[in-house]
């Protein structure tokens, strides 16, 4: 496979991710959507960390930074979405308009 499908792929990815989150008025679809997006960034990290990088290493690195990244961005948002829950009894956007709590 060459680069060009890789990206093309990564980019459908990320295509489908920000319609998740432009699109869906849940908050968990929000965050799957969220997770796409990563995923596509990362996938295009090390796409080109196989066909143009000189060192190996980079574009692991980076991918698994952004892997962490991605972990503490779903506890964190999970238990946003948990308060919200508790305390609006649904966790859909329309329902987020103010920032009182």
């Amino acid at each position: 496979m060459t680069l060009e499908i890789w990206l093309l792929f990564a980019a459908v990815l990320f295509a489908f991710g920000l319609y998740a989150v432009v699109a869906r008025r849940n908050l968990i679809a929000v965050l799957i959507g969220v997770e796409l997006m990563l995923n596509a960034a990362s996938l295009n990290f090390m796409a080109f960390n196989r066909f143009v990088a000189t060192d190996p290493a980079t574009g692991q690195i980076i991918v698994l930074f952004i892997m962490g990244l991605a972990a503490a961005e779903v506890a964190i948002a999970l238990s946003i979405v948990v308060q919200v829950f508790r305390n609006r009894g649904g966790i859909r956007t329309d329902d987020l308009n103010e920032l009182k709590g």
